[in-house]
């Protein structure tokens, strides 16, 4: 048995959204570098908060996931 048949769910959520933060970051620090030459590729630019963004989605809908239910 591998150790990913051996994690729980939960587990699998969490470190899918540490990558996902990870990944998140290492894209604000490539915009952030894009933008500071002074010849910056705006399309690139654009794809790159683009990805950025299809991120932060992901890192919601497994935060959601991985909050348990309040009822109120």
């Amino acid at each position: 048995m591998s150790k990913a048949e051996e994690m729980k769910p939960d587990d699998v959520l969490r470190v899918e959204l540490e990558v996902f933060r990870r990944e998140h970051r290492d894209l604000d620090d490539a915009i952030h570098a894009l933008e500071d030459t002074a010849r910056a590729d705006q399309l690139q630019l654009r794809r790159l908060k683009k990805q950025k963004l299809a991120l932060k989605d992901k890192i919601a809908v497994i935060e959601d996931q991985l909050t348990p239910d309040i009822i109120a």
